[in-house]
């Protein structure tokens, strides 16, 4: 692929994934509406958008591997970006919009609801992935950017729980995302073991 259709690929991810927050702009400022109780849907919809993106972020790895497309490696940092992104504003939204940055009920939903707290612990260690997403930061950590990079998986795994423990009823979206994570993961895994197998092998 040249560099002109790599171009136009990175430009595609950017608007695909800007699409969701401007239709949350459009519907909050008179294009449709956002419901009975708004904060919830803007708490909601970008919750789950940020879901989406950082599945999407960990299937570009087994994608590449399994149809032998090497250039989808470039849309991982920017995906990746974009479910951090959406992952802030959910966590702003709930602080700013739901409690108007009330520190004392803050704090009490931090330590007295479970899935409160789970999910704000994603949005904590999802930091220091998108500060180090640099190649120059990569290059500085070396082997250590790998394994900062791995906890993506624990993240994701907070996250589904943080929405499974959210919803009050219909578990199913909640279940599939953690079918989704597991069969990531299942192929991190066997790809790690089959490295591991090779290396002894070589030995």
């Amino acid at each position: 692929m040249t560099r002109g259709h790599l171009a136009w690929l990175r430009a595609a991810v950017h608007v695909v994934a800007l699409v969701p927050l401007a239709l949350l702009v459009a519907r909050a400022f008179g294009i449709g509406d956002l419901g009975a109780n708004p904060v919830q849907e803007l708490l909601h919809t970008l919750g789950k958008t940020a879901l989406n993106l950082l599945l999407i972020t960990l299937a570009i790895t087994p994608l590449r591997r399994i149809t032998g497309l090497s250039w989808l490696i470039v849309l991982r940092r920017p995906l990746g970006l974009y479910a951090f992104a959406y992952a802030l504003l959910h966590a702003l939204t709930y602080a700013v919009l739901d409690w108007r940055l009330d520190m004392s009920t803050l704090v009490a939903d931090l330590t007295e609801r479970p899935f409160i707290t789970v999910g704000f612990l994603a949005v904590v260690l999802l930091i220091p992935l998108a500060v180090t997403s640099t190649k120059s930061m990569q290059r500085r950590l070396g082997r250590r950017w790998l394994k900062l990079h791995r906890t993506v998986y624990a993240i994701a795994a907070l996250s589904v729980l943080h929405f499974f423990w959210q919803v009050k009823l219909d578990t199913s979206l909640p279940l599939l995302y953690a079918g989704i994570l597991a069969v990531l993961l299942g192929f991190r895994l066997a790809d790690w073991a089959r490295k591991r197998a090779l290396r002894l092998q070589r030995q």
